[in-house]
């Protein structure tokens, strides 16, 4: 899993850009073929004032506005279909987002101001997808040399129109734009295999990807835990590999059958879509490993062990791999058939991560024919199985990629690279003259968290925060002029383990996705984080008036109570702080219960609140777009002595590392999530304090312990147990430290199960961190924390 595992506005500012080769630029099918970038200038003015993500190359604002209503025409030369296409597009997203209808016609029936797109083969940008976009008293002109730069400029023109978020007419600045991309691949990976998508899901990340001018679609389509593609050769790949049967089935609205696949007829029609938004298809097929799913389906052709696995429940890292003899072979090169009939893509993604080697150290087969090939290891057997599938596909037209575990035995000959363990794989296969895409877990792994928040929802703990997603920069400053041109673009990946509805795929990808498409097409120099949150507002307004459910927790305001809880309970009164992520906007709160509107209390320092308090804060941008839902806190003694998920830590050995639901498939955002340690199911309640406290209550949850940890999982630790279903134990101080209170865990093997533990701790006093660690055994069910309650004496005799 290579997911689980404890794995300021500028004015009118003129900067050079570097000279950037790039080897090969995405054109019809991805074929990557010669483009380079000439040195040039970057106009970047009042960003704020044009509000469009990812910034383009050059701008130019100028004083005067035009109109945008019912009787705006679209025009295009006759004939022209590059200009039709960018015409039709953009009259079918200002209907969709503003409930405007414009007329689209042939430039030679179009009387007075319109908007026209024309292909012109002397256009001002000579770069590929580039375009030229003017607004003047005289209407708008949007020009390229090629049709995706049309389609480009159609997108900006739609953000220019769009950025006030509002239905019907607008208006829209005077401006001049001369953009292109920096980078030839800009790309989107969505992990339909662990949680499966339909089409209208899919159909939907491609708008949107097309509105932020990201072109390519890495649909990851097999796994262990699900086969989503037809392949009619072999049906059972998606009557068996396409279901699995959850641990949690039939419990709480589990379902008692999970999965789903695409049938070559609805994988023609998502290219189609895709196609007529610009954005290529690149399909991936996991091999050698990430196969349970497919050895499931064929144990006979495809498996080493002959024995047949379940689709797999589990998340991270399992055995099964496909064998390396020729009907293997056979099956896979039959498959790989009808899959490069189904996606034109140049490219064809195979995988190649976390291949764990046992199956093929313990065959005999295999360990024979690695002895006839002079093979000495099996990751250079990796190598040859990649090599092999690399030469079929050449010989078709195509060209082989995979993830940076296929450089451990030796980088297959004709293979590109993307790099997700870290920038080293792809810096080492670019110094080799291999292509390459960066998309490192550290910056563009979409599932991991967007804050250490206890509102956030499942997901791996690792914080991936906006700013960190802006501040990649694809090109190693090792790198040379000739090494950095393989350098083809970057890529964000969103893994589905925790991502079980299309609500979880839009609170992970936005606003992130805006940052990384910044990265993706701006100038290197021209990038600006401050200059970035100035656009971002009107980002989301579009978000609203689409119906996008973007995340808001680089503004959700985080309210913070510094004094030690004792020095409060004692005094009556607490010091109450208020920030968000970014520092960005203006934080507006209130302390009588009410929602805090525009024109609440401005939060500028620190104030003091008497106990009972509740405070309720949200964050506004400087034009007054709300960027946060409100949030409270209640400040009183009950809640002063209680923890929450999300605010435990971990345990010294230990680390939280995974935030999982109640149960695996469940797919509501509103499901109850718990931080688990996978090895250690240990947890630190911070600073608890003891003076008068003679109880404790702990609200817990039965979870599924659907890992593969492979080799990692002798790293998973056992405490002694007491009872026969094992303790909840309350230590003193560490978690070596004197034992406070032993609550036994109650009998049942439902998973998805809540329950509450009580129990008496002994008169302690002071402050103390409290260590709660689970003794059951390490293969049974995981436990969550929902929340611990310390009791006084007086509220233990209520309970």
């Amino acid at each position: 899993m290579r997911r689980v595992r404890p794995r300021a506005m500028r004015s009118a500012v003129h900067v050079p850009v570097m000279g950037v080769s790039m080897k090969r630029s995405l054109l019809v099918g991805l074929c990557l073929q010669g483009i380079s970038f000439l040195a040039g200038t970057v106009a970047v003015h009042a960003e704020s004032a044009v509000p469009l993500i990812p910034l383009p190359a050059e701008v130019r604002p100028m004083s005067g506005s035009l109109a945008i209503d019912a009787h705006t025409a679209i025009a295009y030369p006759p004939g022209d279909k590059g200009a039709k296409a960018a015409a039709d597009y953009l009259a079918s997203e200002l209907r969709r987002s503003r409930g405007l209808s414009l007329a689209v016609m042939p430039s030679t029936k179009v009387a007075g101001h319109a908007i026209v797109f024309r292909t012109d083969t002397g256009a001002a940008v000579d770069k590929a997808e580039g375009y030229t976009l003017d607004v003047d008293d005289k209407g708008v002109q949007v020009s390229s040399r090629d049709d995706a730069g049309l389609f480009y400029g159609a997108v900006t023109l739609w953000q220019l129109a769009t950025a006030d978020g509002k239905r019907g007419a607008t208006r829209i600045h005077d401006v001049a734009i001369r953009d292109w991309p920096r980078f030839a691949w800009r790309g989107l990976m969505l992990d339909v295999a662990r949680h499966f998508r339909d089409v209208a899901t899919v159909k939907h990340v491609l708008d949107t990807m097309a509105e932020h001018k990201l072109n390519v679609f890495h649909w990851h389509l097999t796994d262990d835990q699900g086969w989503r593609i037809e392949i009619k050769r072999y049906p059972k790949l998606t009557g068996v590999g396409g279901w699995r049967t959850p641990p949690g089935a039939d419990t709480h609205g589990e379902p008692q059958r999970y999965g789903g696949f695409y049938t070559q007829a609805q994988i023609r029609e998502v290219v189609a879509y895709a196609a007529m938004r610009h954005i290529t298809v690149v399909p991936e097929l996991d091999m050698p490993g990430h196969a349970q799913a497919a050895v499931a389906a064929y144990p006979e052709i495809v498996g080493v062990t002959g024995d047949r696995p379940k689709v797999s429940v589990d998340w991270g890292v399992n055995p099964y791999l496909y064998n390396v003899d020729d009907k293997s072979f056979a099956f896979i090169e039959n498959v790989l058939d009808e899959v490069m009939a189904l996606f034109p893509s140049t490219y064809i993604h195979l995988g190649g991560d976390e291949a764990v080697k046992d199956q093929w150290k313990n065959s005999p087969a295999v360990q024979a024919k690695m002895k006839s090939l002079g093979i000495a290891d099996e990751n250079a057997l990796q190598s040859w199985f990649t090599d092999r599938l690399g030469d079929y596909l050449g010989k078709h037209g195509r060209r082989l990629i995979g993830w940076d575990e296929i450089l451990e035995g030796g980088l297959p000959r004709t293979a590109s690279v993307m790099s997700w363990r870290g920038v080293q794989g792809a810096i080492d296969a670019a110094k080799k003259d291999h292509d390459v895409v960066l998309a490192p877990a550290g910056w563009m792994y979409f599932d991991n968290l967007q804050s250490d928040r206890a509102d956030e929802p499942n997901g791996r703990l690792s914080v991936l925060a906006l700013e960190r997603v802006y501040g990649f920069e694809p090109v190693d400053a090792s790198l040379t002029p000739e090494q950095a041109g393989h350098v083809l673009g970057t890529e964000a990946t969103l893994w589905a383990e925790f991502i079980p509805s299309p609500a979880h795929v839009q609170h992970a990808l936005f606003p992130r996705v805006d940052a990384m498409s910044e990265i993706a097409w701006s100038p290197k120099e021209a990038r600006n984080w401050n200059g970035f949150l100035q656009r971002l507002p009107a980002q989301f307004r579009r978000y609203a008036a689409l119906g996008i459910a973007a995340s808001d927790t680089a503004f959700a305001p985080a309210i913070h109570v510094d004094e030690a809880v004792s020095a409060i309970l004692k005094s009556g009164t607490a010091t109450v702080r208020i920030d968000n992520q970014t520092n960005f906007g203006t934080l507006r709160y209130t302390t009588d219960g009410s929602a805090p509107g525009a024109n609440a209390t401005a939060y500028t320092a620190a104030f003091k609140v008497t106990l009972p308090a509740t405070v309720r804060a949200t964050t506004f941008a400087p034009d007054g777009t709300p960027l946060a839902a409100v949030r409270s806190r209640t400040i009183d003694r009950a809640n002063l002595l209680t923890r929450a998920n999300g605010e435990f830590t971990k345990c010294p050995d230990g680390g939280l590392g995974l935030r999982m639901p109640l149960l695996p498939d469940l797919g509501a955002m509103d499901t109850p999530v718990y931080d688990v340690d996978l090895f250690h199911s240990c947890w630190l309640y911070p600073k608890a304090p003891l003076d008068g406290i003679a109880g404790i209550q702990v609200d817990m949850a039965r979870l599924a312990r659907n890992y593969g940890l492979a080799h990692d999982q002798s790293k998973v630790v056992s405490y002694p147990k007491k009872t026969a279903y094992g303790e909840l134990e309350v230590h003193q101080d560490t978690c070596t430290g004197p034992l406070l209170a032993s609550l036994a865990l109650p009998p049942g093997k439902a998973l998805g199960e809540r329950f509450a533990l009580d129990g008496a701790l002994p008169r302690t006093g002071g402050e103390h961190d409290l260590c709660l660690r689970v003794t059951a055994p390490i293969d049974g069910p995981l436990y969550g924390l929902g929340k611990v309650q310390l009791l006084d004496s007086a509220a233990k005799k209520t309970r």
